[in-house]
């Protein structure tokens, strides 16, 4: 039995025997939206005494602990199965269970790489005033071994992020207005939907265009239907046939983007190399020109060999860019400048159009 039966569907029923049912190291990446187990004991009000529609369904309830602690290793023993050598998890959770899932998650070998802080903008306050607004979720990022060679869209995460590196606390809306899934009476169809935002990071930083993600927990589709979107295939597995057949017609509903438009930034360590005297070869620099940082607190010069000097110290754009700064590393390509058409311009810029030439 191949993974293509099961691809872009919705199955119904148990994720553990549903996932028991998919080919070993058959997906590329798992969402895990698990039951948070509240352990709520009474209804919680608004100060105008209108009830506060939480978590209170079956799927949330667990008689104890070591009850929880069971069924979670027993799906993520499960998850692990089917997560190819090199396939990534992501689970998130409150804190409630998120401290336990960690734990588990070691337990079973799975290689910790990140723990993320979704930051709600807009969170629920806490009527009672008797602990602080819980204003955030935690989700955690791991590898299947400490040898995965994991995938992370390093550049697509930067390029997202107005060309910074990507943090660890991301500042994301929950879910509400048009996104927010309703049925006929106004009320939300599922207590705990994420927002596609949320979803449309963990699986653009973690996944490549054409992938398979698996959800266990799928909901009402949200990582179906980004996955649609973002042009991964998706797996999706849900207990509550009600739930299932509001996350199908979601997805078809969903409108792939253009593959031209998607942003895939490949990451630099898989660009084809473009040594620095490459650039004089093509003449896009030339020997005696004078290369300076962003801030023209330094100036090398650059010889015909593409080897750079400054006062006394001669050798890459790397090692004499660390030399000035007084660090044991530099990226050259990003601290070195040079002026074209009376503007400071990175020669990472010329890099890249010698990159171009060589592909064109």
């Amino acid at each position: 039995m191949t993974i293509e039966k099961f691809k872009n569907r919705v199955l119904i029923g148990d994720c553990i025997e549903q996932m028991n049912k998919l080919p070993a190291e058959s997906i590329d990446l798992v969402f895990a939206d698990p039951p948070y187990n509240l352990q709520l004991n009474k209804d919680l009000s608004r100060p105008d005494q209108t009830k506060v529609n939480g978590v209170n369904e079956s799927w949330d309830k667990f008689d104890s602990i070591d009850d929880y602690d069971n069924y979670t290793k027993l799906w993520m023993t499960a998850a692990r199965r089917v997560l190819k050598p090199n396939g990534a998890i992501w689970v998130i959770g409150s804190y409630h269970n998120i401290f336990r899932l960690g734990y588990i998650m070691q337990n079973l070998d799975f290689w910790l790489l990140n723990d993320i802080v979704w930051r709600k903008v807009n969170p629920m306050p806490n009527f009672r005033g008797r602990r602080f607004t819980n204003a955030h979720e935690t989700l955690i990022w791991a590898s299947k071994t400490s040898s995965s060679k994991y995938t992370f869209n390093y550049e697509a995460m930067k390029s997202l992020n107005g060309d910074l590196q990507m943090r660890s606390d991301w500042l994301i809306p929950i879910c509400t207005g048009d996104e927010r899934l309703k049925d006929k009476e106004g009320k939300k169809v599922h207590p705990t939907q994420k927002p596609e935002n949320l979803l449309s990071r963990v699986i653009m930083s973690s996944s490549n265009v054409g992938d398979i993600v698996l959800d266990p927990f799928f909901g009402t589709g949200t990582t179906g239907a980004v996955s649609k979107k973002l042009g991964r295939n998706f797996i999706g597995i849900e207990q509550n046939a009600k739930y299932g057949l509001e996350a199908e017609k979601r997805i078809n509903n969903a409108k792939a983007i253009d593959s031209k438009e998607l942003i895939q930034t490949p990451r630099k360590t898989l660009e084809p190399r473009i040594p620095f005297g490459h650039l004089l070869e093509q003449g896009l620099i030339n020997p005696g020109e004078l290369l300076q940082d962003s801030r023209n607190r330094w100036t090398a010069k650059i010889r015909a060999d593409g080897s750079l000097i400054s006062k006394d110290k001669k050798g890459s754009i790397h090692s004499v860019g660390a030399h000035l700064q007084g660090l044991q590393a530099c990226n050259g390509w990003t601290f070195w400048h040079i002026k074209r058409s009376g503007k400071l311009i990175s020669i990472d810029n010329l890099r890249h159009a010698a990159r171009a030439a060589n592909q064109a």
